[in-house]
């Protein structure tokens, strides 16, 4: 999903957040917060939270645990 979005983006860097730019970064937070029905906000952009898909994922664990 994330690919398809931001095709010239290397998912599979040990640094993720090194490779978005500030629209790269909304994208990410708008899409998964529209398909997970999570609030994602300025906030949650941290490099620890995108470093990698991994940990985009624990962040994305970490909201829905919250929502319930």
């Amino acid at each position: 999903m994330l690919e398809d979005a931001l095709p010239l983006v290397d998912f599979d860097s040990d640094f993720l957040f090194s490779e978005l730019d500030s629209l790269g970064v909304t994208t990410i937070l708008m899409m998964l917060s529209d398909e997970f029905g999570i609030r994602l906000e300025a906030t949650d952009a941290t490099p620890k939270n995108l470093k990698t898909l991994d940990s985009i994922v624990a962040m994305v664990e970490q909201k829905l645990s919250e929502k319930q």
